[in-house]
């Protein structure tokens, strides 16, 4: 699983260098002595290189997956409700790549849900949904029956379905990337990530708003999103994808109403534990008429995705 979740996250770095060493090393056969047309500042172009390199590095780094945006809600305290899923019953409505990418991030991220509240029967028909979208995708042995049967096989064993949720996701994703569809992957990872602010929404007891762990988390999203943005800036040329920064932008002003603040860090020092602890005090101005207005919208953006 590791070798394919690093493979994913390194896809893009590598295809930068190719191409970087394509533009730069590529001669034609002419003469050696024949002088160059212009000069090349080969600093200037390792450092824009690598400024490309980490800059592709932070967007797939920081980009949470619908396993890990999964576990951002249930580590939140929230408690699992099977009908805030998507139907698999609505699997044989998406024949679209966008309609199949938005739904293989969506199954995904409902699979990775169940599977961490451990409803295991639920988890293998989420995981056969989600495999319909791969294939529809043409995205190869990403999941295999034999992934089926690994998660059958292991039904009460919660790490190792983990690790056959993370390591389809990352397939799936590697899959894209190395075949030139990187706008279709783009759109995979939004859909898990709307799918997990959709649950978490869904989820937070608005009896209990005021310092509810559930709502700091989807505050925290606001920086999640605008990592969503840029990877689908880098898309957007793609009509599918334009059509969802369209999406996302609709919800990035709702976001951009919330305002974050932390106080100066202050340093406390434990004498009889001889630790020293950094400490600051973050407040933010998520009321609760400004997350009813939030919810609607992620609620009526993924409607949209799951029709």
């Amino acid at each position: 699983m590791a070798n394919n979740f690093y493979r994913f996250k390194f896809s893009m770095t590598f295809m930068l260098i190719i191409i970087s060493a394509l533009v730069i090393g590529c001669k034609s056969g002419g003469k050696e002595d024949k002088e160059p047309e212009f000069d090349v500042d080969m600093t200037e172009i390792d450092e824009a290189l690598f400024d490309n390199i980490n800059q592709a590095k932070q967007i797939f780094y920081a980009m949470p997956s619908p396993l890990e945006t999964a576990m951002l809600v249930k580590s939140a305290g929230a408690a699992y409700n099977e009908d805030l899923l998507n139907s698999i019953d609505n699997a044989g409505n998406y024949t679209t790549n966008r309609s199949m990418a938005l739904n293989l991030g969506i199954y995904t991220c409902d699979l990775s849900f169940a599977s961490l509240f451990d409803q295991t029967q639920t988890s293998i028909s989420y995981m056969s949904a989600a495999k319909k979208m791969a294939d529809g995708l043409g995205i190869l042995d990403a999941i295999s029956e034999e992934t089926l049967e690994r998660l059958e096989e292991n039904v009460n064993n919660r790490e190792m379905i983990m690790d056959i949720v993370s390591e389809t996701f990352m397939n799936s994703s590697s899959y894209l990337q190395e075949n030139n569809r990187q706008a279709i992957s783009s759109i995979m990872l939004v859909g898990g990530w709307v799918e997990g602010l959709y649950l978490a929404t869904k989820l937070v007891d608005k009896d209990s708003f005021e310092g509810n762990k559930l709502v700091t988390r989807i505050v925290d999203q606001k920086l999640s999103l605008n990592i969503v943005m840029k990877l689908l800036e880098d898309q957007k040329s793609n009509p599918d994808v334009a059509a969802i920064l369209d999406d996302m932008n609709e919800l990035k002003a709702i976001y951009e109403k919330i305002s974050v603040t932390t106080s100066e860090i202050k340093t406390s020092f434990d004498e009889e534990t001889q630790v020293t602890t950094l400490e600051s005090e973050t407040k933010n101005n998520f009321t609760p008429e400004l997350f009813a207005e939030l919810s609607a919208k992620v609620e009526s953006l993924r409607e949209s995705y799951i029709l």
